[in-house]
């Protein structure tokens, strides 16, 4: 049977492709399909402990069968379109610069008694080196996904009234935004809370990475493992 395998980050470097078609035997699993490809690329085999496995879109176990059709992806710890008009809350990724004035006006109301905002920009410097510009890449489908299970978790977790999650991809330059979230609330506390629930978890569970360019030379971030 045949299965759709997708390669992010370092792990696409590792391999020198971002996807292929792959023949795998019946009772397969996703832990199998790694350790093949892990054979033909020893550097890639370093990484199992720190990779995460993906099928169809949602986190699966290593020991989880595959059938014919999936689509399985091999995702390295994550960095932590156009929007729909009618979208009540905000969940996107954009390869244009994000105006965070336009994203509060749009999502405030006269109800609301706080707006809390995170912006993360990119910054000079990591690790004592001097950053030029940084480059962001995304398992777009599922990262978007996973921004929607966020905004819900925190819907039902803090008395907010609306959000925003918004996430830059591709190049960008020093000062630029990266990641954008917004939270509307009749109250402060339960903005600034859901506000740090959504732009942690979105840094540990959705995936994303970046990749930092030197004068030297380029390295992919180091990040954390998503949790199922």
């Amino acid at each position: 049977m045949r299965v759709r395998v997708l390669f992010f980050g370092r792990l696409k470097d590792i391999v020198g492709m971002a996807e292929e078609q792959a023949e795998i035997s019946e009772g397969a699993r996703v832990e199998d399909l790694f350790e093949r490809y892990g054979r033909s690329f020893p550097e890639l085999a370093k990484f199992r402990a720190s990779v995460a496995a993906s099928v169809n879109q949602e986190f699966a176990e290593w020991r989880a069968p595959l059938a014919s059709g999936d689509e399985v992806a091999f995702l390295p710890p994550v960095s932590g379109g156009a929007t729909p008009a009618a979208e009540e809350n905000l969940c996107v990724l954009v390869r244009t610069p994000i105006v965070t004035s336009e994203a509060m006006e749009r999502l405030k109301a006269p109800s609301d008694g706080a707006v809390v905002v995170f912006e993360g920009i990119v910054r000079n410097h990591s690790a004592g080196r001097s950053t030029q510009y940084l480059e962001y890449e995304a398992y777009e489908a599922m990262a978007l996904a996973k921004m929607r299970e966020i905004g819900a978790e925190m819907l039902g977790k803090f008395s907010i009234r609306r959000y925003a999650m918004i996430h830059r991809l591709g190049r960008l330059e020093i000062g630029e935004t990266a990641v954008l979230v917004v939270v509307c609330s009749a109250h402060r506390g339960a903005a600034f809370d859901a506000c740090r629930f959504a732009i942690d978890t979105l840094k540990r569970n959705v995936p994303i990475w970046k990749k930092e360019f030197f004068r030297d030379g380029a390295v992919w971030a180091e990040g954390e493992i998503p949790s199922a």
